[in-house]
């Protein structure tokens, strides 16, 4: 909470950024992390609203804690380096400017809404990551690309989609999406597109037998949509908040329909 620092200093013998060390600090603008530190504690740049850029050194070897950068609006570039193993829960949520960031090669897990409603451009995950939580990536205006490393054992990218490899989950689409037809989804997963702004049509294949829950929550310049045969379920609040959407066509396979799937579409005419 020190409302005027601008700049800080850390020296090379600093090991340890604790917890909440410059929370609120609303005019801090830049931080040089020395190789030194080889932690970061929970919520410690939490609300630091001037940040711009941060480089996580190779030197921190364990996880980015849960809240550590929310609210960061200024902060446009994310570096993190090789050491770290793990993004905690909401570590850059909200984050609204940040438009790149660079997972580091040791990184195993991205925790729930770990960047959440950020304006990243793409997205590339390496080989390393083999759990990502809910809704870590969603909310996004601007993305264009999703890029998962081969050689991912869990996950796989395909379309500009992001695919959990076993399940067949779509689990992140972005505006460029297309959704792959090569049977590697079946299913489209919860919040998928959620907030996806940019998106205005898709063609979902017919090896798609459900779609989750919000999958297509506030694309509101979505107008156009085609559900196939194969699709069996439609979970809650799947196109709530698609503006744009006029009309859509729900295929007799269809069985169940979870509550509030077309809330709040305000253009719909026909169902």
């Amino acid at each position: 909470g020190c409302e005027s620092l601008t700049s800080v200093i850390i020296p090379d013998n600093v090991t340890f950024i604790g917890y909440r060390a410059f929370y609120g600090c609303d005019r801090l603008t830049s931080i040089t992390i020395p190789d030194s530190v080889t932690s970061i504690g929970e919520e410690a740049f939490y609300n630091c609203k001037s940040l711009t850029s941060i480089a996580i050194p190779d030197s921190v070897t364990s996880s980015i804690g849960d809240l550590t950068f929310q609210y960061c609006d200024s902060l446009t570039s994310v570096t993190i380096g090789d050491g770290v193993t793990s993004i905690g829960d909401y570590a850059f949520t909200d984050c609204e400017s940040l438009a790149s960031v660079t997972i580091g090669d040791s990184v195993t897990s991205i925790g729930d809404y770990a960047f959440s409603n950020c304006d990243l451009t793409s997205i590339a995950i390496p080989d390393s990551v083999t759990s990502i939580g809910d809704r870590a990536f969603y909310g996004f205006k601007s993305c264009t690309s999703i890029f998962v490393a081969p050689g991912n054992p869990v996950y796989h990218s395909g379309g500009n989609c992001l695919i959990e490899t076993e399940s067949k989950t779509l689990i992140v689409g972005c505006k460029n999406s297309v959704i792959p037809d090569d049977g590697s989804v079946t299913s489209i997963g919860s919040s998928a597109f959620e907030s996806c702004t940019g998106l205005t049509s898709i063609i979902i294949p017919d090896s798609v037998t459900s779609i989750g829950s919000s999958a297509f929550d506030g694309c509101k310049s979505l107008t156009s949509i085609t559900i196939p045969d194969s699709v069996t379920s439609i979970g809650s609040l799947a196109f709530v908040n698609c503006d744009s959407l006029t009309s859509i066509t729900i295929p007799g396979s269809v069985t169940y329909i979870e509550d509030g799937v077309f809330y709040s579409c305000n253009s719909l005419t026909s169902v």
